[in-house]
């Protein structure tokens, strides 16, 4: 371990060589900060014969999770710690087996979907249900919503993240803020929010308040917040690309003990090397490669206030990513085949996202056009 510590001059190893015996304490500090999610685990072991199979070696599947817990002292002036928790955001992250783009995909908390019988925390099982999906995540926690996804998707879930409050606050102040611009001004009591219009440099605890806020920003969705989150998302990404955060020691050592304060993991990334891996994968994408969407839909037949998927469009979504192949993302929605509101597109593609022949295909063109959704990317930026 002391010559992998040795060899990382660069990015965390960079970190981690400051002197010696301080050096090792500093790499001690930050592994030991990490959370090992061991009961998922073993709960995904148990069922390991009915998950989904990984088909492009070195192509991964990162499942993250925002947990609303109350639990701990930084975390309960949000309100009581009532001993359970939701999953405030969830987000399938897609890394090219090339690293040469990242795809985040995400799923609404009120998307009804089947949730199968997952281990509660007292050891009691639940019922199968057909539910609204962070139904998993509060009945059985990060191995639920893991098999919930893999059930929906169809796509093996290599890894998960955990993080509540405390810890996204943290990760935004250790990068000194992230920006953003507002078309009116925000003041919701609620979120302990109050905001000018135009540019503004949110801190930890207003970028929290920003992306949970539902009642005084946009039409009060949540289809609203998510499309928020995405876009605070990719400043956050913008902001860590453009000040080289991940190549400065220096910048990079408060952002580690940030993000590993408040995270809790799958074995296999519960230490500073894991996710040093994985970082010095994703580092070098361009941000114009650094995608963000949500799943295909739209309101539930049975209630407006929950989401279904719309197919073949979440299908055709869903195949993509398994198989690693190309999904594009844009801004309009008139444009979007995995849209909901589109109409003009729809059957020009078949359930895996192969193009089906017609007058207007090109059967000779060996690179069909990837299809698109509605969603952007890391390098749009707002302000200009």
């Amino acid at each position: 371990m002391r010559r992998w510590v040795r060899r990382g001059a660069v990015g965390v190893g960079g970190v981690l060589v400051v002197a010696g015996g301080v050096g090792w304490a500093v790499y001690a500090k930050l592994d030991a900060n990490i959370t090992p999610d061991e009961a998922a685990a073993a709960e995904l072991a148990r069922y390991e014969k009915e998950r989904p199979t990984s088909l492009v070696r070195d192509a991964q599947n990162i499942l993250l999770i925002g947990s609303d817990s109350r639990a701990g002292r930084a975390n309960r002036r949000y309100g009581r710690d009532s001993g359970t928790e939701r999953s405030d955001t969830t987000i399938l992250l897609h890394l090219s087996a090339e690293r040469r783009s990242a795809t985040a995909v995400s799923i609404p908390r009120d998307l009804m979907v089947n949730v199968p019988s997952c281990r509660r925390r007292d050891g009691t099982r639940t019922q199968p249900m057909f539910a609204m999906f962070n139904y998993a995540f509060q009945k059985g926690g990060s191995a639920c919503t893991i098999r919930t996804v893999e059930r929906l998707t169809d796509i093996r879930v290599d890894h998960h993240m955990v993080v509540d409050f405390h810890g996204f606050k943290e990760m935004v102040d250790a990068v000194d803020g992230v920006e953003i611009c507002l078309a009116k001004p925000i003041d919701d009591k609620a979120a302990k929010l109050r905001l000018p219009a135009g540019k503004v440099t949110l801190d930890g605890e207003q970028a929290l308040g920003y992306v949970r806020a539902r009642k005084s920003l946009g039409n009060g969705s949540d289809t609203d917040r998510i499309e928020r989150q995405q876009r605070f998302l990719a400043a956050l990404v913008h902001k860590v690309q453009s000040n080289d955060v991940l190549l400065n020691p220096v910048r990079l050592y408060p952002v580690l003990d940030a993000a590993t304060s408040s995270l809790t993991t799958d074995p296999a990334l519960a230490s500073l090397r894991g996710l040093y891996e994985l970082a010095r994968g994703v580092r070098d994408i361009p941000t114009e490669r650094v995608q963000f969407l949500t799943v295909p839909r739209e309101s539930y037949a049975y209630n407006a206030n929950r989401d279904q998927l719309v197919e073949p469009e979440a299908r055709r979504l869903f195949q993509r990513l398994r198989v690693d192949a190309p999904v594009e993302v844009v801004n309009s929605p008139e444009t979007s085949q995995g849209s909901s509101r589109d109409s003009s597109h729809k059957g020009s593609h078949d359930s895996d996202g192969k193009p089906r022949s017609g007058p207007a295909d090109h059967p000779t063109d060996p690179t069909p056009p990837a299809p698109t959704f509605q969603g952007n990317t890391a390098a749009e930026n707002p302000c200009e």
